[in-house]
């Protein structure tokens, strides 16, 4: 018997746990808010010591999806899934329409797109179930693969690190440490080849790391020492909470900009740390937007590829808005961009009330 139920809590709208024994299938959907408008996350499969820890996970990233969507001013809420599978040995078209079928209970207020061990090609078997979809292939109507903007708006997040820490306009001179070589850091790396830069980089996939090597002339650095390694800036594009108690004691980078989600361990100490010690940090979900703009965009009429581009050009702006008020306030910057993301959030919160009065 398929198994659906609801988990009481206190910080999100609903979180909800599926399970069809038939195809084997368990996740999570949880929808932080529905402010500004229908929750839209990614589907994360991937294996999870228990079910604590993915529920964790969920939890976690659609916080932030709420945040990342308020602060780059489209009108979505947050939400997220995460599949309790190996996507290498677990994935199969049954499961993903089990999970299609899923989404539909929760009547709009969720819509899924790729994440961590889910391609184009699953939301298209997805779609076979539901309507509450995106990220979709170009034959389908959709824009295919969002790394590009994801990988862009960290390049331009980084240049506005850049120019604020260093008041530099390019980044000729400059050392960079690259964690993780999946779509979005691999284009990332060709971005930055462009310029006179050092480039380090770290994945436990070698054929990536030796692509790099071979196209870019980068330099591979292993695990143990990548958080001692003295580079200008470090850019986590792989797993979250890699930067916590332990590694901000090693770590000697200038600033941290990636494109991972849920970069900070612990959100309000490691923030604080950082800016004690002198290392400005990109908020994540501010500079992996972009992403986020390019699926938000499959549900306009017209799209427009150059016109995204654009909207993922203002990630420069935003962030150096962080990083001034950051300054102004002695605040870390993670904590600043979530204040800003509130008053947004509050904001649509009360029009929708007084709408309704």
């Amino acid at each position: 018997m398929k198994v659906f139920k609801e988990i009481k809590q206190s910080t999100h709208e609903k979180v909800s746990y599926f399970y069809d024994p038939d195809t084997n299938f368990k996740a999570f959907i949880a929808v932080h808010s529905t402010a500004l408008g229908p929750s839209l996350g990614g589907c994360r499969m991937m294996e999870y010591p228990n079910q604590e820890k993915a529920l964790q996970d969920v939890l976690r990233l659609s916080e932030g999806m709420t945040y990342k969507a308020a602060i780059a001013g489209l009108p979505l809420g947050g939400g997220k899934a995460v599949v309790l599978a190996n996507p290498k040995k677990d994935k199969t078209d049954e499961l993903l329409k089990s999970f299609g079928e899923c989404i539909n209970k929760l009547d709009g207020d969720y819509i899924t797109a790729e994440d961590m061990g889910m391609n184009v090609r699953d939301m298209e078997i997805i779609k076979t179930k539901t309507k509450y979809v995106t990220g979709l292939s170009e034959s389908l109507g959709g824009s295919g693969d969002p790394s590009e903007f994801t990988s862009y708006g960290t390049y331009v997040g980084i240049k506005a690190a850049v120019n604020f820490k260093f008041q530099k306009e390019d980044l000729n001179g400059l050392s960079i440490v690259v964690q993780g070589l999946g779509n979005v850091g691999m284009k990332l790396v060709d971005y930055l080849s462009k310029y006179d830069m050092k480039i380090y980089v770290n994945d436990i996939d070698k054929k990536a790391i030796m692509k790099c090597v071979s196209e870019y002339n980068a330099i591979p650095v292993s695990d143990d020492e990548i958080y001692d390694l003295n580079v200008d800036i470090f850019c986590p594009c792989a797993v979250g909470a890699i930067i916590n108690e332990t590694t901000i004691k090693t770590i000697k980078c200038k600033i941290i900009a990636g494109a991972a989600n849920n970069i900070l361990e612990n959100y309000s100490k490691d923030g604080e740390a950082l800016l004690e010690k002198g290392i400005l940090y990109a908020p994540d979900y501010v500079i992996n937007a972009g992403g986020l703009i390019n699926i938000y965009n499959e549900f306009n009429s017209i799209y427009d590829k150059q016109d995204i581009f654009q909207q993922v050009d203002k990630i420069y702006n935003t962030l150096t808005n962080i990083f001034q008020i950051s300054l102004k306030e002695k605040k870390p910057t993670n904590i600043v961009s979530n204040e800003l993301a509130m008053n947004i959030i509050s904001e649509a919160s009360k029009n929708k009330n007084l709408i309704h009065l």
